[in-house]
């Protein structure tokens, strides 16, 4: 094993159209994708892409939707640990214009306890919240162990305050000021008392306010897709998080500047791309990104 990832599963259906039908209509979408999804599922799956294989601790129903997605990380060669529930979930999502709306059908019941999983060889955790005792167990152990440990904070859960204490890179999302009532910058404040080395608010198209290890607040842009080439900005950050997990992996010592910046090249991809798995990256793929904009590597 050599990352650990633990989240919820997602069957993402991703489509284009330019009105939601009412009533008694009907009404064909001009795209579709699906594919899988959910926060720390998608990272994982960016993280395979990129070459280096993680295991992943998801939730599994016995559906034709949890089969499906089982084929879909065996594609990948992503090791799966099931916590299993009763019915796969969904997410219906529609992007426009920059944006996306998402309604989602979700079983997070679960039937069986988180697997004790031998962390050998393991060089980072990622968790996303989700499976909140199985997040915060593997957090404390890996965190005893050395192990990087890094959130993906998209919202505020139950835990989020007790497993910060156990997180070393914490990126977290403009939502989660919004619940927490904080601004960016006094969000970066909470982070660091929380014990993060790393900690960041990612904020859409102005791209993500951070501190580095020496507690230093700074500012890296998004790069400047042109509007007319953002397709689907859905799954952008958890490409995001894949990526700069996959840098990290691959250079331990580089700074998070340079995992940071390697990440939003992969973001930067994923947003022309309609759905998750056609808008993860390759390496060449990262590269061309970041010559198109004058990202030096």
């Amino acid at each position: 094993m050599q990352a650990l990832f633990i989240g919820q599963t997602y069957i993402d259906v991703t489509f284009l159209t330019d009105r939601l039908p009412v009533g008694d209509e009907k009404h064909v979408a001009s795209a579709y994708a699906v594919s899988f999804g959910g926060n720390a599922v998608t990272a994982a799956f960016c993280c395979a892409k990129l070459s280096i294989v993680p295991d992943l601790l998801t939730t599994v129903a016995d559906d034709w939707l949890g089969r499906m997605f089982l084929e879909m990380t065996a594609k990948y060669g992503i090791a799966i640990h099931p916590r299993k529930v009763s019915t796969s979930s969904l997410s219906f999502i529609m992007p426009k214009d920059g944006m996306r709306a998402i309604v989602r059908c979700r079983d997070a019941h679960h039937l069986n306890s988180f697997p004790a999983l031998d962390l050998t060889g393991c060089r980072a955790l990622h968790v996303d919240g989700h499976q909140p005792d199985a997040a915060i167990h593997y957090a404390r152990l890996c965190r005893s162990a050395g192990i990087l440990t890094s959130l993906d904070g998209g919202g505020l859960r139950a835990n989020t305050h007790d497993l910060l204490t156990f997180v070393d890179v914490a990126i977290v999302a403009s939502r989660l000021c919004e619940q927490m009532d904080l601004t960016p910058a006094e969000m970066l404040d909470y982070l660091k008392g929380r014990g993060c080395r790393i900690g960041g608010v990612t904020i859409g198209e102005r791209g993500l306010l951070w501190y580095d290890e020496t507690g230093t607040v700074r500012s890296l842009p998004a790069l400047a897709v042109p509007a007319d080439k953002v397709v689907d900005t859905s799954g952008a950050g958890d490409v995001f998080h894949g990526a700069y997990v996959h840098a990290y992996l691959s250079n331990p010592s580089g700074t998070w500047e340079s995992h940071f910046r390697l990440a939003r090249a992969a973001a930067a991809y994923k947003i022309q791309h309609l759905g998750n798995e056609a808008g993860l990256p390759t390496l060449h793929d990262i590269s061309s990104i970041r010559r198109q904009f004058g990202d030096g590597a």
